[in-house]
């Protein structure tokens, strides 16, 4: 039992601790998503945060009226659609102020 514990204890001193962004290179990675929609009219702006970033979990993050960061995934129909939403008005002041 006391070798068990021992080995137990080895192993936890020498696993390299999580970071605050847990196993993720980039230090703005979501850790993960969240499958609840998020009411569109709340949303300001949104950036993706890609494998290809350094981030573990790949997701969009949604930026709130309020400044909230909320991570989304990247495949669902409700997230698809806040942001061809987000692009729609994006180009429509685009053109505004043209």
């Amino acid at each position: 039992m006391a070798l068990l514990l021992a080995l137990s204890l080895l192993v936890l001193w020498t696993s390299p601790a999580p970071t605050l962004s847990g196993t993720n290179d980039a230090e703005d990675c979501c850790l993960s998503v969240t499958q609840n929609p998020i009411p569109g009219y709340i949303i300001r702006n949104f950036r993706y945060l890609l494998i290809k970033d350094g981030c573990r979990v790949p997701a969009v993050v949604f930026t709130t009226l309020r400044g909230r960061q909320l991570c989304a995934p990247l495949d669902q129909p409700w997230v698809e659609r806040i942001i061809r939403r987000l692009q729609r008005t994006s180009a429509k002041m685009k053109h505004r102020s043209s």
